[in-house]
């Protein structure tokens, strides 16, 4: 049984990484420098979504097999048998896109964040009942959007707690 697997972007996931590390760091200057408490607890209250979401993206694993798609996320994992499958739809925001795998008892969500987008999608019509795909998912998945804006805003993050980084030592140094 051969089995394809698509991961998030790296694109996207190592400029998350470094924001989480850049923030740890600031964190770090900040109980140094012994910054007044509520801005220790402003950025520990930014340090902890973003270390969930580097942490949920960095796990994140779709697996497209013979029989079924599996996804592996942070600490849990989903199924779904090809044969079980009741509907495939799509949804577009702007460049954003989510697929929408459904059976009777469960259903699953992809979004364009996984790198090779285009061939997880041709992979899995490839292999679906093709009574479950809609015609809006099968025009798409021709020609799949390319979503850039999430490895902008992750670059812009590191840039702007850089610069952070930077005021603040500025004066100790």
């Amino acid at each position: 049984m051969e089995s394809s697997n698509f991961t998030i972007r790296k694109s996207f996931l190592i400029p998350l990484g470094l924001a989480v590390i850049l923030s740890l760091i600031l964190l770090g200057i900040a109980l140094f420098l012994q910054l007044p408490t509520a801005k220790i607890i402003v950025l520990t209250a930014f340090l902890l979504p973003i270390c969930v979401i580097f942490a949920e993206s960095s796990r994140r694993k779709v697996s497209v097999t013979e029989d079924a798609i599996k996804i592996n996320k942070l600490l849990r994992s989903k199924r779904l048998d090809y044969a079980e499958l009741t509907t495939i739809d799509i949804i577009q925001v702007r460049k954003r896109v989510f697929v929408s795998l459904s059976s009777e008892n469960d259903f699953m969500i992809l979004s364009n964040s996984y790198d090779r987008f285009g061939l997880l999608l041709e992979q899995l019509l490839a292999r679906v009942p093709e009574n479950v795909v809609s015609n809006e998912t099968r025009q798409l998945a021709e020609n799949p959007p390319k979503k850039c804006s999430d490895v902008f805003s992750a670059w812009l993050a590191v840039a702007v707690l850089t610069l952070i980084i930077y005021v603040q030592l500025r004066g100790v140094f």
